[in-house]
């Protein structure tokens, strides 16, 4: 099993309010992952110890092309992931 779980760390100003308020960072992460994979690849990639995740699914929008025919974004999955007291992850 070879697959990229997490697939980015999310920069938003809603993003930015949790990691100043309860130490937590949001991931866009594989549609098909569970939470102790994400827990675990987390971990494993930044060197912290998580103490929660939380997931939702995200439904893609739909988009309309410069003709009359509608498209749609992919849907995705977002993590929430708090980190343990003291821990943090250095966004570059």
């Amino acid at each position: 099993m070879n697959k990229l779980i997490v697939k980015k760390l999310l920069v938003t100003e809603k993003g930015t309010r949790l990691k100043e308020a309860g130490n937590q960072y949001t991931f866009e992460v594989d549609r098909g992952a569970n939470k102790l994979e994400i827990r675990r690849e987390v971990e494993r990639r930044f060197n912290v110890k998580v103490a929660d995740v939380n997931t939702m699914m995200r439904r893609g929008k739909a988009k309309r092309l410069r003709t009359a025919a509608y498209g749609r974004t992919s849907d995705w999955k977002r993590a929430v992931v708090t980190l343990q007291a003291g821990q943090t992850i250095e966004m570059a």
